[in-house]
């Protein structure tokens, strides 16, 4: 992989004036992305699915082959198995209410981790005090490793979902999905799996996996803000009804009843976001044509630069597996004395862009507190992608071994 060439597609970037290392909040877009959305706004900008002049129709097409590019892009059995939302958290509120309101009784249990993404967990908070179900909540080890013995002990007879993190968005570890959606099965459950952190780094077929649900975000891919998708299987999408009501998402509407489109256009109420779609399908391309092992050999080398060096400035710690490779460009940490959020203030003047605080997983963090002893309940986080650099990476490592001194310690 040629990085310096790789990089002139990133506009952002092309200057060098900053270090990006917060990829795991949003990736940035190369020009084939931004090209792809100014393109439907120039030549084909109408109201997708409700005109039937030539641009409209135009439309329609596009956002259509758009969806059929998500749903080979994670080997869904039909296009109608996709369904656009604005990102992650809004596909797993469609799930929670239009499924687990509707499946769930009193008493059922729905299972997490507790390393979840404040988006997994609040729906799931919602359902369960809404309908008397029950959270269990798995709770790894330090390193963030998910056992089948601890799957195994938490999903039971009552057990009527499991939601997991595909990776954590703080740890960086992926969680063993397929053996997760085996174990719930058996029980006559469902899965749902978050993507998010998981498809920007991981290559994932939905029926490989055996998951029931599965999303994603756009922007993190590196694809527009604003579009993401759900993937659900046609039988539990045909009895699950719509999360919102409104136009287009109608077959006929009486004074005072309705029937509802067929299949995904049921689940999309609304001016639907086809420029992002299209963008979406553009990055989807561009990582296809790059191909996830190269970009996750470029990634596991950047994240192996940043540990080795960080294991060798004092009053560091670092959070997560030992291997590099098992990090999937997330490198997270604490400095001595140091809150988060400075450390993270003072390395934006030395032009570096990191993640710092609870990362909208609080119980983790104090999850971590329990185990590690953290002296904060938040931690800094460095995360990489396939367009950064090794020299940025040591670069990195050489400011922070000065941010104690410019906060005002003596070492």
């Amino acid at each position: 992989m040629d990085v310096m060439k790789i990089r002139e597609d990133f506009p952002i970037l092309r200057d060098g004036k900053v270090i990006y290392f917060d990829n795991a909040a949003t990736a940035q877009r190369p020009v084939q992305v931004l090209d792809a959305i100014e393109n439907f706004y120039r030549t084909t900008n109408a109201n997708p699915l409700r005109g039937l002049y030539a641009w409209s129709v135009g439309a329609t097409e596009a956002y259509e082959a758009a969806r059929h590019r998500v749903a080979r892009f994670l080997n869904a059995a039909e296009d109608a198995e996709i369904i656009f939302v604005r990102n992650t958290t809004e596909a797993i509120n469609l799930v929670a209410y239009s499924y687990a309101l509707s499946e769930l009784s009193a008493g059922d249990e729905i299972v997490l981790s507790v390393m979840e993404h404040h988006s997994n967990l609040l729906p799931w908070q919602m359902v369960a005090q809404a309908k008397g179900a029950v959270l269990r909540f798995l709770e790894p080890g330090p390193d963030g490793h998910v056992t089948e013995e601890m799957l195994t002990e938490a999903i039971g007879e009552k057990t009527r979902i499991v939601a997991l993190t595909q990776v954590s968005n703080v740890l960086g570890v992926a969680t063993p999905l397929k053996r997760a959606a085996e174990l719930i099965h058996e029980r006559g459950g469902v899965l749902l799996a978050d993507g998010a952190q998981g498809l920007p780094h991981v290559r994932t077929d939905v029926r490989e996996l055996g998951v029931d649900f599965y999303a994603f975000s756009g922007h993190k891919l590196p694809g527009p803000m604003g579009i993401g998708a759900l993937y659900a299987r046609r039988e539990l999408l045909e009895k699950m009804p719509p999360f919102l009501r409104g136009g287009e998402m109608i077959e006929y509407v009486k004074r005072d009843s309705a029937t509802y489109a067929e299949l995904p256009h049921k689940f999309e109420a609304g001016t639907v976001n086809a420029a992002d779609a299209v963008g979406l399908a553009a990055a989807i391309d561009y990582v296809d044509a790059l191909g996830y092992e190269a970009m996750g050999t470029q990634e596991d080398r950047l994240v192996g630069i940043l540990m080795e060096g960080m294991r060798k400035i004092p009053h560091v710690h670092l959070y997560g597996p030992e291997d590099p490779a098992e990090h999937h460009g997330i490198v997270t940490f604490n400095i001595d004395g140091c809150h988060p959020h400075d450390i993270s203030s003072v390395l934006d003047e030395e032009g570096i862009a990191i993640r710092a605080g609870h990362h909208c997983a609080q119980p983790l963090m104090e999850h971590l507190q329990e185990k590690c002893g953290m002296e904060f309940r938040a931690t800094a986080r460095a995360s990489v992608a396939f367009y950064n650099t090794e020299e940025e990476a040591v670069r990195f490592t050489e400011a922070l071994a000065k941010v104690r001194r410019w906060l005002g310690f003596g070492d």
